[in-house]
């Protein structure tokens, strides 16, 4: 296959289907950690082609849904500072913190622009060298590459008014973290393809083996999804528990080593708090001491920040597979795209978006 519309084709899809219903025995619960699979799931019905039993969960594969809520607020409080340029993606803009999101903080006057590359929050600093210029760095692997460059760039050019608050978290501990739970109802994973595509695979390998758990590295359409979970449907009735490329069009078992390498020049791994899951060890980036000076955490003195998500969203369960969108009592009522009570509904990747989006309470 070479485009889009043929991992769309509707016959593939159907073989791939009546394969897993062939081939599965039993029930079996499969979690794919990607929202934009979560999305692809949902929007085309794959969980409907799937034979009685045969259950897919939604993980916390959304970098927006993961930021905690205490990040979103020293954000709104760096934000606010006079002289200051936030920068971000478009999607953190409308993520709610305590009592407002970026995009109110923007309409009652602060200076936050939205910008494609963190290296155009550094071109922006640049230009403005009178002013703090900071840059929300949140994501997986697969922007951590890009953000270590910037920063990388702006110490190297000695742009000392650009700095990063850095929420950066790593997928591998994420699913340690819930096969170790007391209540983990996960058979087998489908693992986000474009994450490994920049980190590899050899970090989910003693993952798999010490869990006995498939770990099947997937892409993003529906040809893509159905045969990975076929994949994992062929491990479990075999009593097999590897990792799997699916998405060998791009994923390497190394990986970019280059990319890699930038991040662990930059970059170091830290304990980091997942919104909805709590506190994971390991789990997360942080700058290097050698970076510190572009550590708008430090710079403006926001670490103490802290605070308790609101008790009636219940995105923390749905992010750990626990419960589907549709279980929230707040869900399309008092919370929807427009007044979202928890990232998992404002998010484009979130799985309450996409539920929202393509079905609706009870489907």
């Amino acid at each position: 296959m070479r485009y889009v519309d043929e991992y769309r084709d509707a016959d593939v899809c159907r073989r791939y289907a009546a394969a897993i219903t062939a081939r599965a025995t039993r029930a079996w619960r499969i979690m794919e950690v990607c929202g934009g699979q979560t999305h692809s799931i949902v929007r085309f019905g794959i969980d409907a082609l799937l034979p009685p039993g045969l259950e897919l969960l939604h993980g916390p594969g959304c970098p927006v849904c993961v930021t905690p809520l205490e990040m979103i607020d020293r954000a709104l409080a760096i934000a606010a500072k006079p002289g200051v340029i936030f920068c971000s993606f478009g999607d953190m803009l409308r993520v709610p913190g305590t009592r407002s999101d970026l995009f109110c903080a923007k309409s009652e006057g602060a200076d936050v622009r939205i910008v494609y590359s963190p290296l155009d929050a550094l071109e922006i600093a640049r230009q403005n060298p009178g002013r703090e210029v900071v840059f929300f760095g949140v994501g997986f692997e697969t922007t951590a590459p890009a953000n270590a460059m910037a920063v990388r760039e702006a110490r190297r050019h000695g742009i000392c008014n650009f700095s990063m608050l850095v929420s950066h978290v790593l997928v591998p501990p994420a699913l340690s973290a819930i096969l170790s739970a007391p209540h983990c109802r996960i058979d087998a994973f489908l693992a986000a393809g474009h994450v490994c595509t920049v980190m590899g695979m050899d970090e989910y390998r003693p993952i798999a083996a010490r869990h006995h758990t498939p770990i099947v590295v997937t892409g993003f359409e529906p040809a893509d999804l159905l045969q990975g979970i076929h994949m994992c449907v062929v491990q479990l009735e075999e009593g097999r528990a590897e990792v799997e490329n699916q998405y060998a069009r791009s994923a390497r078992p190394k990986g970019n080593r280059e990319a890699m390498r930038v991040v662990a020049e930059v970059f170091r791994v830290v304990p980091r708090k997942w919104r909805g899951i709590g506190d994971i060890p390991e789990s997360g980036l942080g700058l290097r001491p050698e970076y510190a000076e572009h550590d708008a955490e430090a710079r403006f003195n926001v670490g103490t920040i802290s605070t308790e998500e609101p008790s009636v969203c219940i995105s923390g369960l749905v992010l750990q597979g626990i419960e589907k969108p549709s279980a929230c009592p707040a869900f399309g009522t008092r919370c929807t795209p427009e007044t979202p009570l928890g990232a998992t509904m404002v998010s484009s990747e979130g799985a309450c978006a996409a539920y929202y989006r393509y079905r609706r309470a009870g489907s």
